[in-house]
C-alpha cells in the first residue's frame, strides 16, 4: 500500500504547497518589478491585478477570507456597545439599503 503524503491545514500535500509557493513568489516578483520601475510614476493597482497572472484571483480570495475575519471581529465588539451606538450603526446600515 502506498504511503499517504501528509497534507497541510489547507488540504495541500508538499507538491501542491510548493506549487502555491512558486506561484506566490512569481506574483510577488512581478509586483516588485512593477513598483520598482523608475518610469512608473503612479502605481496602478488595477493594472497590477490585470497584468499579474493569478493575482486578481488571489486578491479576491484574500479579501473574502479577511471579510469573514472582519465580520467576526465586528460581531464580538457589538456586545460592548451601548444601545445608542447600536442604533446609530443600524441607521447607517439602513441608509445604505
Amino acid at each position: 500500500m502506498p504511503k499517504k503524503i501528509p497534507e497541510n491545514k489547507h488540504g495541500q500535500n508538499e507538491t501542491e504547497l510548493q506549487s502555491t509557493i512558486d506561484k506566490l513568489n512569481k506574483m510577488l516578483a512581478n509586483v516588485l518589478t512593477y513598483i520598482s520601475d523608475e518610469e512608473v510614476e503612479v502605481i496602478d493597482f488595477e493594472y497590477l491585478l490585470d497584468h499579474t497572472d493569478g493575482l486578481r484571483q488571489w486578491w479576491n480570495e484574500y479579501q473574502e477570507a479577511n471579510r469573514k475575519k472582519l465580520e467576526d471581529e465586528i460581531k464580538k465588539s457589538l456586545k460592548n456597545l451601548s444601545i445608542k451606538e447600536l442604533k446609530e450603526i443600524n441607521d447607517k446600515i439602513k441608509s445604505r439599503e
